[in-house]
């Protein structure tokens, strides 16, 4: 050690030592000496408030010889005492003979002198040249190199260029990149399912470019009930011999059931009304009544067909206020009449709906569908929209029908044979203006809500700076004096007079009452906010767009299960720091108890979908699926997770805690837990209103969601928000002498779950029209399910931006 700190000191002090003398260098090299060994951080408190020195500094006042490097220890040339050494005698050594010096060693590696010299001719200049450290008897000098003849001029040798390990590994992938784009054929990539499918006209069919277009359709949804039906609950025309697409994890836990339909079309092939089928029912029979009453049901409440084209939903668009024209991704099934003459829902589109107590059915429609020709003509073209617009024909012959004449209507209180002749006809047309890969932008763009958006963003900014400065303030002054104040106290009677957050130091990391419990909702916490985290990251690169139906639901329920590893080891990580033995029991509630709780949930709504013959509700072996994913793959994972967490040791913390308890004096009003706790929420719930109603609107009201990059930025926002918040309020406290900061710092943060909660009942009031004992428990049932996952998601970001703050300002105070 001694030998390698005099090798290194003539480095450090070299560019000034050719002009000093040696007692003079050998105090700056003592200076360095003390300076490096010092801690960075108590160095600066202490230079800057006056405070105590440290042990080396101590110690190199004192005149210790071990605080000196190695050639220092001695005398100065000619007997001299250093300046440190005046006044004190030294006892006089036995002195051995001298023994032979070791092979001498050159400091400088050569590769470090050719990078350098190379440097140095790139500015034009040469760098001087330094001395070479000889061993000797009497300590280590320095002996002067021969200084070498001028060099002839002539042209330089050529530089060795000698790269780190960064630049070769980037200067590496470089070069793979460029063989790999030279290489690899000149086409773009698509995404699973999402590749653009050709179409040409019949007789001109290509492996790759097909004239027949199918259409599929969706389940039925209503804004006035939580319950959706599929197609073949209703009596339409079905598809006979048409294998029935598969759908992904997602589609089914949204209830999304995609069939084939009897209505196909060959590409640029115009029909006019053409028949589909025909129904009859008989009122007299029971079987066909209960199918008339159902329609009518279904018709009353608005319930909505969604068909879909090329993986494109067919849109009804229509004009609403203000000139604008909203494009909806669905069609009423009918309309109704009121018993005193008011037209309900769509039948205001058309002023032949005027029976009263008469249902209107919409048993015609006439599709529009556009395309795009490739430039290269060979293949064909590409479809970019599809628009519908529905009718109800009063077919007086539904053999041949002819699309004219009265609406077809049904009287609520109609008896004897009811026939509905459904049709269609469907027109081609060439759009120049709309690519392939733009083709959803006129359904999301007839949604007028990006201005909106833009006031939800500048509003949770100003609530962010707003608290930036607040924290910002307290760590600059207030915790900047506090900690200034706490370094320069010297007496015992000083540290008993001051009062604050220093004198439950001793406390400050005392384990909290139900550690267990806390450590169980850390795990799940930690799990929900990486699971979150990835699933916006990968939305805002576009994977889970609309387009790719469920991928959203899919990608999150897949992190949450591969994701049980980081919930056991933070839950096992933070149990063992809060000093719990039952290591067993916490593996286990972290694996069990949350998930279990949303299970549980689930599967009540579940079993009432199952009641009402709903299309919403899951089918058994998903259902057993779903337990397979969660026992065969997150639980071993949350085990091996939890096994990690505890073979490491305990969270260090920079200050020991006290066998007694301090006791905390009696709290203000605005300092006790509740109130803090729910000012706490007020904030983080202020940056995510407005985003959250257009997340129930998409749930609720079945409007598609796409705004991904806004849902990251105020993901962003709130995490900044809820931890900026929790520290605020942990510091009050903390001031106040209240040291149970665990539990508060996560329900600070987390009762901005029951802001949420209090704006759903609030939205179920007054935004949706649901009716019904069954979808009104639906909805509450799914929203707790909700509050639940977004209660453990923001209240592990208040604690963990509590445990750092607590931990960071422990850690720069000086604690005797």
């Amino acid at each position: 050690m001694r030998s390698r700190l005099g090798r290194l000191l003539p480095r450090l002090s070299r560019p000034s030592s050719l002009s000093l003398s040696w007692e003079e260098r050998c105090s700056s090299s003592w200076i360095i000496f003390v300076s490096s060994r010092a801690d960075p951080l108590q160095e600066r408190l202490s230079l800057s408030y006056g405070g105590g020195q440290t042990r080396t500094q101590r110690k190199a006042r004192a005149g210790s010889p071990h605080a000196l490097p190695a050639r220092c220890r001695g005398s100065a040339p000619g007997g001299a005492a250093l300046p440190w050494q005046r006044g004190r005698e030294t006892p006089r050594k036995r002195t051995r003979a001298p023994a032979p010096p070791p092979p001498r060693r050159s400091v400088w590696r050569p590769r470090a002198r050719r990078v350098t010299t190379c440097r140095a001719r790139a500015r034009g200049g040469s760098r001087k040249r330094r001395g070479r450290v000889r061993a000797g008897a009497g300590g280590r000098e320095t002996e002067p190199r021969p200084r070498r003849r001028p060099a002839t001029p002539g042209p330089a040798a050529p530089c060795p260029v000698v790269l780190g390990p960064d630049m070769a590994l980037r200067r590496l992938l470089l070069i793979a990149a460029a063989l790999a784009a030279a290489t690899a054929p000149a086409a773009a990539f698509y995404l699973p399912g999402l590749a653009p499918v050709n179409f040409c006209e019949a007789g001109k069919e290509k492996p790759e470019c097909k004239s027949g277009i199918e259409l599929f359709v969706n389940r039925l949804d209503s804004v006035e009930s939580v319950l959706p039906y599929e197609y073949t609950a209703f009596d339409f025309c079905q598809a006979e011999g048409k294998k029935r697409p598969s759908e992904n994890l997602g589609q089914v836990l949204f209830g999304e059931r995609i069939e084939p339909s009897p209505y196909r079309f060959t590409f640029n092939k115009k029909e006019t009304c053409k028949s589909v089928c025909t129904k009859t029912y008989d009122t007299t029979k029971p079987e066909d009544k209960q199918k008339l009453d159902f329609l009518k049901k279904s018709m009353l409440l608005n319930y909505q067909h969604h068909w879909i084209v090329d993986n494109m939903p067919v849109t009804w668009c229509y004009d609403v206020e203000d000139g604008q024209r909203f494009c909806n991704p669905g069609f009423p099934i009918g309309c109704y009449i009121t018993e005193d003459g008011r037209p309900k829902d769509a039948c205001v589109i058309n002023s032949e709906f005027h029976e009263k107590d008469t249902f209107y059915i919409f048993n015609h429609v006439d599709i529009k569908i556009y395309y795009h020709v490739v430039e290269n003509e060979a293949l064909g073209a590409r479809l970019v929209a599809a628009k519908l617009e529905p009718k109800s024909y009063k077919h007086t012959h539904p053999d041949n029908p002819d699309c004219s004449g009265v609406p077809m209507d049904i009287s609520n209180k109609a008896s004897g044979e009811v026939k509905i002749a459904y049709t269609y006809s469907v027109t081609f047309h060439e759009e120049k203006n709309i690519r392939w890969a733009s083709r959803w932008d006129y359904i999301l763009e007839s949604m007028p809500h990006t201005n909106i958006q833009w006031f939800s963003i500048m509003n949770s900014l100003v609530i962010v700076l707003f608290l930036s400065g607040m924290v910002a303030m307290i760590m600059l002054r207030t915790l900047h004096k506090d900690i200034a104040r706490y370094n320069q106290m010297d007496s015992t009677e000083d540290a008993q007079e001051e009062f604050g957050w220093k004198l439950v130091h001793g406390d400050i990391f005392r384990p909290p009452r139900k550690g267990m419990l806390l450590s169980v909702f850390l795990g799940s916490g930690t799990q929900i906010l990486i699971m979150t985290f990835v699933t916006l990251f990968f939305a805002c690169l576009g994977f889970l767009s609309p387009a790719n139906r469920g991928a959203l639901m899919t990608c999150a329920v897949v992190l949450w299960v591969l994701l049980g590893t980081p919930a056991g080891y933070v839950a096992a990580r933070f149990y063992k720091s809060f000093g719990g033995e039952k290591w067993k029991t916490n593996v286990l509630l972290t694996s069990f108890l949350c998930p279990g709780i949303v299970f549980a949930d689930f599967f009540i709504m579940n079993l009432i979908l199952w009641g009402e013959g709903s299309s919403a509700a899951i089918p058994f072996g998903t259902l057993v699926a779903i337990l397979a994913l969660w026992f065969c793959i997150s639980v071993p994972l949350t085990f091996i997770g939890a096994y990690f967490g505890f073979k490491k040791n305990a969270i260090e913390h920079p200050v020991r805690t006290n066998q007694i308890p301090r006791q905390i004096p009696e709290q203000s009003f605005y300092t006790k837990p509740l109130p803090g706790i729910i000012m706490g929420g007020i904030l983080p719930f202020g940056c995510i209103f407005i985003q959250l109603f257009f997340i129930l609107n998409s749930i609720w009201s079945h409007q598609m969601y796409y705004m991904f990059g806004f849902l990251f930025l105020v993901f962003i926002i709130l995490v900044i928000t809820c931890s900026e918040a929790t520290i605020l309020l942990c510091y009050f406290h903390l001031c106040a002498e209240d040291y149970h900061w665990q539990w508060r710092s996560f329900l600070t943060s987390g009762f901005t779950a029951v802001y949420f909660l209090i704006y759903a009942i609030h939205y179920f009031f007054s935004k949706l029209q649901i009716t019904g004992t069954a979808s009104t428990i639906l909805y509450f049932g799914y929203t707790m399910i909700m509050v639940l996952i977004f209660f453990l998601f923001t209240g592990t970001i208040g604690f963990f931006a509590c445990f750092w703050f607590v931990t960071k300002i422990y850690s720069v105070v000086k604690v005797d």
